[in-house]
């Protein structure tokens, strides 16, 4: 009977709640045999081990299976964040995005004609009012062999806070830059963070149908201010209202674009030729096709060589020039950047032992964290989403999981996808995936949630708030309802809630000043409170490291605690922060939580 069980093959790793049945099978297997040989009678166990253990060799081979099918899934999956200043075109390219890719019919753009469609991505009423992406949203399509999660971020620096987050979720990045603007504050802000945590960058130069910079100017700012080589993929032929087509480099290939009468809202005619024909069609103009010419044969001399390694390690972006508005070139992007941008890879945690863990997508179990939380996106439902960041394994519905925080189990239940406020139910998803699960309290932003347990991905940056406010209902009656909404939107990091020391006053504290019209918006529509908000003359903050009461205050100071506990010393401005630095060598002020 021992040389039987020694006999069985070894239980793979756990996979996922499917791929545990090999290891409660052979758990049976040992049962029923020990139950044979203590009772006695029947045919002897040892006999029917042989067809077991082929039984057993069918389940292995179906864990493998899970395996190829787990790799094949995830090596198609394309997580990315579109970054860029405001008004550079960010959100309408993610709509032409979504256009072609099948998931809508129609694109509107963000300013949208009265009467006429607004954004898919901007589901918020004050999105649409004001026409800016205020919070970030998450959408998932299919484009030819790839499936693509897109993560379009708020471009307004005071939303800052919520891009940097949605940026740890995407594995690529696209920079959208304004032809006539160039390379903006913001962008460099973004850029930075993503080099931080060495995501590869995609350029895209819109509004090359309007007058702008010439192409290499941007080029050349593109490296001096970003300090990264720039390789340009394709060329525009033209410029504002002489516009008329991008060539690709590496094969001279044209396409030349026709205006539809739908203002860009569905697909843009194209017309493909050889560059050597382009001269003779009749679509440019003589200097358009001279300047053309002179600025590939100079790209060709004294041009960045691009590889994709290059690419992937941060070396080099590729460039790509077009006009979401018109949708001249959407499509020759899209189809390169699923080329170009790279699947999920392993991912870094910190073990309960204090060690550090790559977690990889396909050997590791199940495992996600929380990146973002939502409430009341849809007025119909009324709760809370958290948003899940599939890392490694195969995400089953309802599959219980290990909450790395809290020490428990959860249940996952109620999985689904979101464009904008429209819900659809997830049965599985894999690494690189965004889902939604409803939060009933469980979750806080950064949370991980795994299978296995025993690690924790790397925690989320937090900024310092920069300016600060105390904020009360008109209304004492609606207490109740503002206290509820209060709490909800510091959990969702809208804005941060500070206490005294001594907890008898609240103060709100934001990155920008947007953050608190957000606020009193939110609170005013989903939680029908009105309310007065006092902005205090603080503007900036740091962390505390070192025993408060031993900390010399500069003058027009505050000393108070986050919701975490942790020490925050609110200045005047930049000078009195200093200055509490040099009265205090034994302390230390940290600008990143």
């Amino acid at each position: 009977m021992m040389a039987t069980m020694e006999g069985l093959p070894s239980c793979p790793t756990v996979f996922s709640r499917s791929s545990q049945r090999p290891y409660l099978r052979v758990k049976h297997i040992l049962r029923f045999s020990r139950r044979r040989c203590q009772h006695g009678g029947g045919r002897s166990s040892v006999s029917r081990m042989p067809r077991r253990r082929g039984m057993l060799r069918n389940d292995m081979g179906t864990a493998s299976t899970e395996q190829s099918e787990l790799a094949a899934a995830t090596a198609k999956r394309r997580t990315f964040a579109i970054i860029s200043h405001p008004d550079a075109g960010k959100t309408t390219l993610t709509e032409k995005l979504l256009l072609y890719s099948g998931l809508i019919r129609t694109a509107g753009m963000v300013r949208g004609r009265k009467g006429g469609k607004t954004a898919a991505s901007d589901w918020m009423g004050m999105e649409q009012e004001r026409g800016i992406s205020i919070t970030a949203s998450a959408m998932q399509f299919p484009y030819k062999h790839a499936v693509i999660n897109l993560l379009d971020t708020p471009g307004h620096q005071d939303f800052s806070e919520d891009t940097y987050r949605t940026l740890t979720a995407a594995d690529s990045a696209i920079m959208v830059i304004d032809a006539a603007k160039g390379v903006e504050a913001q962008t460099r802000k973004l850029f930075a963070v993503c080099r931080m945590r060495r995501i590869p960058v995609l350029t895209f130069v819109n509004k090359m149908d309007l007058p702008g910079r010439p192409p290499l100017d941007l080029m050349t700012e593109v490296e001096q201010a970003l300090s990264i080589h720039a390789s340009a993929v394709n060329w525009p032929i033209g410029s504002g209202s002489d516009f008329a087509g991008i060539v690709t480099r590496d094969d001279h290939r044209v396409a030349l674009f026709s205006k539809t009468a739908h203002g860009g809202a569905t697909k843009v005619d194209v017309q493909t030729m050889d560059l050597a024909d382009l001269s003779t069609s009749g679509r440019v103009l003589p200097d358009v096709m001279g300047q053309v010419e002179h600025d590939l044969e100079l790209l060709a001399i004294a041009g960045n060589p691009f590889t994709r390694d290059a690419f992937l390690e941060g070396d080099v972006t590729p460039v790509f020039f077009g006009s979401a508005l018109t949708n001249f070139g959407v499509e020759s992007f899209l189809d390169a950047f699923v080329d170009l941008a790279p699947s999920p890879t392993s991912r870094l945690a910190d073990g309960d032992d204090g060690s550090e863990l790559a977690i990889d997508p396909i050997d590791r179990p199940f495992s996600a964290y929380v990146f973002k939380l939502q409430a009341n996106m849809n007025p119909k439902h009324r709760d809370s989403t958290a948003f899940l960041r599939v890392c490694s394994g195969r995400f089953e519905r309802d599959m219980v999981v290990k909450h790395q925080r809290l020490g428990r189990e959860v249940r996952l239940s109620r999985p689904h996808s979101l464009v904008a406020q429209e819900r659809s139910t997830v049965e599985e998803a894999f690494p690189g995936d965004i889902i939604g699960i409803i939060n009933p309290g469980l979750f806080a932003i950064g949370d991980t949630i795994s299978v296995t347990g025993g690690f924790a991905f790397k925690p989320l940056p937090q900024f310092q708030p920069e300016i600060f406010a105390r904020i009360r209902p008109t209304d004492v009656g609606k207490r109740k309802a503002f206290d509820k909404g209060m709490e909800q939107m510091a959990q969702e990091g809208t804005v941060q809630i500070l206490r005294s020391l001594n907890d008898l006053e609240s103060l709100v504290a934001a990155v920008g000043r947007l953050q608190f019209d957000v606020l009193q918006y939110r609170l005013r529509h989903e939680y029908r409170v009105e309310t007065v908000l006092d902005l205090l003359s603080y503007t900036c903050s740091a962390w505390l490291e070192g025993d408060p009461a031993t900390f010399k205050t500069p003058s027009a100071s505050m000393i108070v605690k986050d919701q975490r506990g942790r020490v925050v010393v609110l200045f005047q401005d930049v000078v009195m922060k200093n200055i509490g630095r040099e009265r205090n060598p034994g302390h230390v002020l940290k600008d990143m939580g």
